[in-house]
């Protein structure tokens, strides 16, 4: 069965033929994004496999369905990308991979944290430099602070119980209560007052229509003076423009991103030969009290590893007329 594979990487090609064991998919490796001018390259395909930036509107799934696609395959747990009354309404069916490892994610965040925290990135240039001051590398012991976990899921959880190591208070706020995420230390409370007494406040949450730039000047406006914000989620959860000036103003004292709004036309590729067109992202950048790494949260062997496997068990699924267990309907 023939499998186009977009937004390709050296490492999906080592970890979808490794996955591959039964050698049944004969995978079509294409590195350019799912594009309304790219879509065409699946034609003769039946199965379609995107990664998170590619873009899955009502013309490209009518494209890929007029080429023969019936199944998308999506190697991420998100799936706020795909037009998913135009899939139905196509006949196409939807998968992804809903858990692949919530400690890869979870420890980037906490990571994040760290940095910020302790400025491991400044110290690190200083004493490259052959600088070993120590002015303005001042940071904060986390033993004995508040931890606000917006989102409680696998990956919330997991946060919670490292933080809980530390030694931190650690809030959490989710419309489903999760009994894991209280076993892991965590207490719930309201979303507001989680936000308002948090000295960190970190994000693990999907991208809904409800949830979209659910941090905005209001809900800054309610958080702790100095707050750190880390986001490993989905950029678009912050108004970014908001944080910006949330920065300019004190009101956020750290910022950790793993994703950013308008992601798409910068993320994964190598633009380090370009002049940066987004002004937005570019301003960020300026902040010395804002780190950025370029969703790589995710990507640990294991956590690759998983997603390979996962995307070619559901593939297989649908071959061999199973139940395809992680459906998005």
């Amino acid at each position: 069965m023939k499998v186009a594979v977009f937004s390709t990487r050296p490492y999906d090609r080592t970890s979808l033929d490794a996955a591959n064991t039964a050698g049944e998919l004969e995978f079509l490796y294409l590195e350019p994004r799912l594009l309304p001018e790219t879509a065409h390259m699946a034609a003769g395909c039946t199965i379609v496999s995107a990664f998170v930036n590619d873009h899955l509107n009502r013309n490209v799934l009518t494209t890929l369905a007029a080429g023969g696609t019936r199944l998308i395959a999506l190697r991420s747990a998100g799936f706020n990308n795909v037009d998913l009354e135009a899939a139905a309404e196509l006949g196409l069916r939807v998968v992804r991979v809903p858990a692949y490892s919530p400690n890869s994610i979870a420890e980037h965040a906490v990571g994040l944290m760290l940095v910020l925290n302790r400025k491991f990135h400044r110290a690190y240039n200083r004493v490259r430099e052959g600088n070993f001051a120590l002015d303005g590398l001042l940071g904060f012991d986390l033993t004995g602070k508040t931890v606000g976990v917006i989102g409680t899921g696998k990956i919330g959880t997991v946060v919670a119980r490292i933080l809980h190591g530390f030694g931190c208070t650690v809030l959490g706020y989710d419309p489903y209560p999760n009994d894991q995420a209280i076993a892991a230390g965590l207490e719930y409370r309201e979303l507001d007052d989680v936000m308002a007494v948090s000295d960190i406040v970190t994000l693990h949450l999907p991208l809904t229509p409800e949830t979209q730039h659910m941090i905005n000047a209001e809900s800054i406006a309610g958080m702790k003076p100095g707050v750190m914000l880390i986001n490993t989620s989905r950029g678009g959860l912050l108004h970014t423009a908001d944080v910006i000036e949330g920065l300019k103003a004190g009101q956020i004292g750290y910022l950790g991103l793993d994703v950013y709004e308008e992601e798409d036309d910068i993320f994964f590729q190598d633009l380090s030969s370009n002049i940066l067109q987004d002004d937005v992202f570019a301003r960020l950048l300026t902040f010395p009290n804002v780190v950025i790494t370029g969703h790589q949260a995710f990507f640990t062997q294991e956590a690759v590893g998983a997603i390979a496997t996962t995307t070619v068990d559901n593939i297989r699924a649908f071959i061999h007329d199973e139940p395809l267990v992680n459906a998005v309907q």
